[in-house]
């Protein structure tokens, strides 16, 4: 009896021999990538003429996820001037995102109540604008959205730190604050002044 030849590549399609080189020259490419030279984030080059391994970026170009064609919303402003009202629409989760993020970046010099006697001016630091002043209270909510952005006097800028969203949720908040301080019974409905035991006027 005549034994077949050993061939292991018997039964293997030409497509599937063709996946497998595709596979191994890949493999071996990756070798060639995992000791390739790197930079360290804003190491000297000397490869660049001006001596930085981070480049600038390409004028003309926008990076992804950072095309604000949405003026108001990522400005605070429409045609150069001042919005009246947030782009954002109000809600519970609106409030209590902006509640949560100026407790971390803003109570420290505003205060919890906004009253601008906050942690860091109790201990030296000048005491911050009050956003329960009459003149801050009718400023439009892009006036509040702009100083976050592009800070004001000893105000750091915010901008490359909060997202425009969460700024917009900090100007809700600040509203809710300057509300809660304002109020009259008035403002509320018959069966809300009947809860607090005022009768409806």
């Amino acid at each position: 009896m005549q034994t077949p030849p050993n061939n292991s590549s018997a039964g293997v399609s030409p497509a599937m021999r063709t996946l497998c080189m595709f596979a191994l020259l890949i493999l071996a490419g990756c070798g060639d990538m995992a000791d390739a030279g790197r930079i360290k984030p804003l190491a000297k080059s000397d490869f660049f003429a001006d001596g930085q391994s981070s480049r600038p970026r390409v004028d003309g170009t926008v990076a992804r996820g950072e095309l604000h064609e949405d003026e108001a919303f990522y400005t605070g402003k429409k045609a150069g001037k001042l919005i009246e009202e947030s782009p954002v629409k109000l809600s519970r989760q609106v409030l209590l995102r902006g509640q949560s993020e100026y407790n971390v970046f803003c109570a420290v010099c505003h205060g919890r109540d906004g009253y601008g006697k906050g942690i860091v001016v109790r201990r030296g630091f000048p005491v911050s604008a009050t956003f329960h002043d009459e003149r801050v209270r009718n400023l439009p909510d892009g006036h509040f959205f702009d100083i976050m952005t592009n800070g004001r006097g000893a105000m750091f800028p915010y901008g490359a730190r909060i997202p425009a969203e969460d700024r917009w949720a900090i100007v809700a908040y600040i509203r809710a604050l300057q509300y809660s301080q304002h109020a009259s019974l008035e403002d509320l409905t018959p069966e809300e002044q009947h809860k607090l035991g005022e009768p409806p006027k």
